[in-house]
Formats: C-alpha cells, structure tokens, sequence
C-alpha cells in the first residue's frame, strides 16, 4: 500500500467512526429535557451530515486499496493479519449498503433493522481494522514483505 492509500483508508475510517459513534451517542443515548423535542441536541443534525459526507471517502479509500492490497494479499496467501482484513472487509460492504439502505427505507420495521445492524457493522469494522494496523505487523511487517518481492 502506498502512504497515500493508507492515509486515504485511516482517515477516512476514523472519520467515519467517529462522526456514526458521536451520532449514535446524540440519537440513542442522550436524552432532551424537553418532551417535546424531535432531536435530543442540537449537533444530533450536523454530525449526521459529517457522517453522510464522511462516508463515500471511506468507500473510495477501500475501492483505492481493494485490488493492490486486499486482492493481491488474498492471492499471494499473505497470513499476518487476514483474519482482521477479512473481517474488516466482509464487515464494510453490507455496512455500505445498510448505510444507503438508511436513506432510501421509509418502512419503520425494515429501518429499525436496517439502522442496528448498521451500527453493529460499523463497530465490527472498527474493531477489526483497529486490530489489522497490529495484526498486520505495521512497518516491520511492510518492511518484510518488500524485502520478499525483491
């Protein structure tokens, strides 16, 4: 992975993470004074927005890696950390499409649905690409791998 790639698939996953975790902080834990309220603060509509437009730099950053990393790791049998890149792969695509999903649903059922295993996805992600930077080996483990291909 180039230094881009990986600044392009960091930031945007903590981006991402954190603006859907500060999200579902405001929506389902806060809770307003006013019985009246339709949302429980007033960052609770901001921070979505920040988490809709966070989210498609996270799906490039992924399509940017998915071939030279993800694909050529897979074919070449690479074994530090494909537990957690699978993981964290298998968990970011239906997280993707529950995330458009949320947008488009007007069933209160099926958004309900939607919108927990979304959230059970995303820190399923989280967690697994959390894991991958120490499972992969970080810089000693890039630092070997290139010396393999030479």
């Amino acid at each position: 992975m180039t230094r881009f790639e990986r600044w392009a698939v960091w930031v945007s996953s903590v981006t991402t993470v954190v603006t859907g975790v500060v999200y579902l902080w405001l929506k389902y834990v806060l809770v307003s004074d006013d019985p009246f309220a339709v949302v429980n603060s007033p960052w609770q509509g901001p921070v979505l927005k920040l988490h809709v437009v966070a989210a498609p730099t996270l799906v490039f950053a992924f399509g940017l890696v998915a071939l030279r990393h993800v694909w050529r790791h897979l074919r070449n049998r690479v074994a530090d950390g494909r537990l957690s890149g699978l993981t964290g792969a298998a968990a970011l695509i239906p997280m993707i499409a529950t995330g458009y999903l949320i947008q488009a649903v007007t069933d209160e059922g099926w958004l309900r649905a939607l919108a927990w295993a979304h959230i059970g996805l995303g820190l399923l992600y989280a967690a697994a690409i959390l894991f991958h930077q120490f499972t992969a080996g970080g810089r000693r483990g890039r630092v070997q791998r290139a010396r393999i291909r030479r």
